[in-house]
């Protein structure tokens, strides 16, 4: 979104997947998150699978733990596997993660299509924050997806239908 904002002739439509562009609260799953991602780069994992079965611990569904996992992969040279982005800098970070850098929706508008796909089961996209899209995003559609916040993970199909 902040891209398309910032510079539109880069951007021919944009697909906004459970996130509205407004200052959000992180849920507390977030933090677990992280720290699972610690105690996995912590205990040295050589398999993915050995970095699952620590997550499963923090996050029950296997579809999440997957996508958690999308990040971690073994540098050249490395006997184990790490996240590609430091968890010292995630962590640093996670206060400020949901912030959107653009405050007035009349000072910056995307006028070309774009589509605000969201969860049902997630309010990062309540209905509440449709006039504020509408004002940075004149031409967007909402479709709902029978999921969480991990819309993607947690349902590929209905993502990639575009319906529930």
């Amino acid at each position: 979104m902040t891209v398309a904002l910032r510079s539109p002739d880069l951007v021919g439509n944009l697909v906004s997947v459970d996130n509205a562009p407004v200052d959000a609260a992180l849920k507390g799953d977030f933090a677990k998150y992280v720290q699972g991602m610690r105690k996995i780069e912590d205990a040295q994992v050589t398999k993915q699978t050995e970095a699952d079965e620590i997550l499963q611990d923090i996050e029950k569904s296997l579809p999440i733990r997957q996508f958690l996992l999308t990040n971690l992969f073994r540098p050249r040279d490395a006997k184990h596997l790490v996240f590609r982005i430091p968890i010292k800098t995630l962590a640093a970070t996670l206060d400020n993660m949901a912030d959107f850098p653009f405050k007035d929706p009349d000072a910056a508008r995307f006028e070309k299509p774009a589509l605000f796909v969201r969860g049902t089961k997630s309010h990062y996209v309540a209905d509440e924050t449709l006039p504020v899209i509408g004002r940075f995003f004149p031409r967007f559609e909402v479709r709902d997806i029978e999921a969480g916040h991990w819309v993607i993970s947690e349902n590929p199909e209905g993502f990639r239908r575009g319906k529930a």
